[in-house]
């Protein structure tokens, strides 16, 4: 059975690559855009829960419009779903990303400014001009110049991308500074330095790095697996995670992790793996 999450198809339309394959009144290969808003809820259908989040400036393959939403698929890790259709807007080519864990954009380059958006990090901004404190983008608003990056010059050590979201409130489905869930955290970190990442846990555990032997030691930047969670250690006995527990991003020993999770009775440890 093919993954909901992963195929481009919703009955209505479905992407040409699937001809044969799905039925769909109709098959088409899509139009690409981009997230205008500062952060937008991917949903399981037309105003369902929430998967995952978009961030402004990620481009996305908008295969249907219908009543106000747009069926997609996202290229950052081919997530598909549905945003308010007002979500998405031209395909601008980014130049910047948000380096920084959060982020402001004004109307003018002046801090006393109201501020009319935050933006969380990994968000993608089309510069048009550099003026000495700010950012100028696209749609004429200004943005920090400390808090963000060219487009390929990443940050270098995941885990400590990771630990800039400490504190962060736990939230199932995010993907921001304002709220964030384990595997939203480990794709923050890793896309931050340029490193591909599937959108949750389960597809993560498939995907990234090669699993380590039971023996080996844990070191900086390794990931914890079990079924429906994942963490990533900051040091050999220590790890970071966003986790209902603490319904936060916070530090725990890795012992005290696996032994309190397979307490709570959510199983063992299914995997180590180390990209």
């Amino acid at each position: 059975m093919s993954d909901r999450r992963l195929t481009p198809a919703n009955g209505r339309v479905a992407h040409v690559s699937l001809k044969g394959e799905v039925a769909a009144d109709r098959y088409v290969t899509g139009d690409w855009a981009r997230i205008v808003r500062p952060l937008a809820d991917l949903l399981a259908e037309p105003g369902g829960r929430r998967d995952r989040q978009v961030l402004m400036g990620e481009r996305l393959l908008v295969l249907d419009r219908h009543e106000g939403f747009a069926f997609v698929k996202t290229e950052k890790d081919g997530y598909c779903g549905y945003l308010p259709e007002e979500a998405v807007g031209a395909d601008l080519t980014p130049s910047h990303w948000v380096a920084a864990p959060a982020t402001h954009l004004y109307r003018a380059p002046d801090l006393k400014t109201p501020e009319v958006a935050s933006l969380t990090m990994g968000a993608r901004l089309t510069v048009v001009a550099e003026h000495p404190r700010f950012m100028e983008t696209a749609d004429g608003l200004f943005v920090p110049r400390p808090h963000v990056a060219r487009i390929g010059d990443w940050a270098k050590d995941p885990a400590g991308v990771a630990e800039r979201f400490f504190g962060t409130p736990y939230l199932w489905g995010g993907n921001s500074r304002s709220g964030i869930d384990c595997s939203g955290l480990v794709q923050a970190a890793l896309t931050a330095c340029g490193i591909p990442c599937p959108g949750d846990s389960d597809m993560q555990e498939r995907a990234l790095g090669a699993v380590l032997p039971k023996d080996a030691p844990y070191r900086r930047g390794d990931l914890f697996f079990w079924k429906g969670h994942v963490a990533m250690a900051v040091a050999p006995d220590r790890l970071i995670h966003a986790n209902g527990f603490h319904m936060a991003v916070g530090y725990e020993g890795i012992a005290e992790a696996i032994a309190r999770i397979e307490g709570q009775g959510e199983g063992p440890v299914t995997s180590v793996r180390r990209l």
